[in-house]
């Protein structure tokens, strides 16, 4: 039974950071894509950040790029999403997401076939 466990979210002043960690288990963690996505008044589930199987590529949304960066560890079976300079608008409860790829990250939730309960993150301003 495939599992996505978060953890590490919390309350943070704004400029502050936050790392959300996301461990899976079930799966073969090297052969699976690791996304992360918050809900929007807009979307139920806007891409953050994505990383390939192997580690190699990253992908960022813009409203991200330059403070967040995504990691995994191979060894431990998890993702790390760490969160810089947040915003108020960051806040959101963050969903950590696998998909079955060799290679692409999708940047839609619908690419994605295992997800996580989330864990909340908020930023006062």
């Amino acid at each position: 039974q495939v599992q996505l466990v978060e953890s590490g979210g919390g309350f943070v002043q704004a400029g502050g950071s936050l790392r959300v960690s996301c461990e899976a288990t079930g799966l073969t963690f090297s052969n699976y894509a690791m996304g992360w996505f918050r809900p929007t008044p807009e979307k139920e589930r806007e891409f953050v950040a994505a990383i390939s199987p192997s580690g190699e590529n990253t992908y960022y949304s813009d409203s991200v790029k330059g403070r967040f960066t995504i990691a995994r560890d191979k060894a431990k079976n998890t993702v790390y999403l760490q969160m810089n300079s947040l915003k108020a608008e960051d806040t959101a409860v963050y969903y950590c997401a696998a998909e079955s790829t060799l290679i692409r990250c999708s940047w839609s939730a619908a690419g994605y076939d295992y997800w996580g309960r989330g864990t909340q993150v908020t930023v006062s301003s």
